[in-house]
């Protein structure tokens, strides 16, 4: 077999979230730079085209049903990864869930909900994977948060919340472990052009308005005049993942079209 090059030749990911959106442009693109790939999603069937797809490049792709806020099934989840591709080299936590409501008008269990994906489905891959990667003697972790993640927005309390727990993990445990030779980096997208958009009717409902009408709106707040595309957050996921970005670590990187410069 031919050598595989790329600038993730050689190194064993694993992505959750992997199914659809910012997560299978992740896959592919980490596949087109050489890195054999462990996707994961709450279902099987789920994972068949982006796994195609990234198969197709050549290196080695498993898949793996697993509910990222189940501890357990995260603990499995990390073991099966490192049996199968021999490894972890790169943990990209990308699974999440969205859903807005006044912050009043919450109902715990949405909430918790909400909380147990976002905030508690990256903690619990996060501990796993650094107890591996100390005794591998290395690696990185990539947290897809997002502009929640360091500012305010209104009917996404319980998101946002969710994103900013993201952002303080991500900075706490860059700190603990960068003698371990792991580095750990969040990704702060704002609007994507994924299906999490096409969620927004509860929120265009609160607001009183046509989904169509608010999606405008939230576009015309980017000074770039558009959305973002998936595969722009998976450019710097590859950078995160490979070894360009040794010497950073415990950095939230904005993507947002120009929102909030600075």
């Amino acid at each position: 077999m031919a050598e595989r090059k790329g600038r993730l030749a050689g190194r064993r990911a694993l992505i959750t979230g992997a199914s659809r959106g910012i997560g299978a442009s992740i896959a592919e693109r980490y596949a087109e730079e050489g890195a054999d790939l462990m996707l994961v999603a709450t279902g099987l069937p789920q994972l068949g085209d982006i796994a195609a797809k990234a198969a197709a490049h050549g290196g080695k792709v498993e898949t793996l049903a697993a509910d990222v806020s189940d501890r357990a099934a995260v603990a499995a989840m990390i073991e099966t990864c490192v049996d199968r591709l021999g490894g972890l080299d790169v943990l990209v936590n990308n699974a999440g869930v969205y859903k807005a409501s006044r912050f009043i008008d919450y109902e715990p269990e949405t909430f918790d909900r909400i909380m147990q994906v976002n905030t508690y489905g990256v903690f619990h891959a996060m501990q796993f994977a650094l107890r591996h990667m100390q005794k591998a003697g290395g690696g990185k972790i990539v947290n897809i948060a997002s502009t929640a993640g360091k500012w305010e927005s209104l009917n996404q309390g319980a998101y946002n919340t969710s994103k900013h727990a993201v952002v303080g993990m991500t900075r706490c445990a860059a700190l603990e472990h960068a003698k371990d030779r792991i580095t750990v980096n969040a990704i702060c997208p704002g609007f994507v052009n994924t299906d999490m958009i096409d969620q927004f009717d509860d929120h265009a409902e609160i607001l009183g308005m046509p989904v169509e009408e608010l999606q405008t709106m939230l576009v015309n707040r980017v000074p770039i005049g558009r959305m973002l595309e998936p595969v722009e957050i998976a450019h710097i996921a590859v950078y995160l993942g490979s070894g360009e970005s040794d010497g950073m670590t415990g950095q939230t990187i904005t993507i947002s079209g120009g929102m909030r410069m600075g």
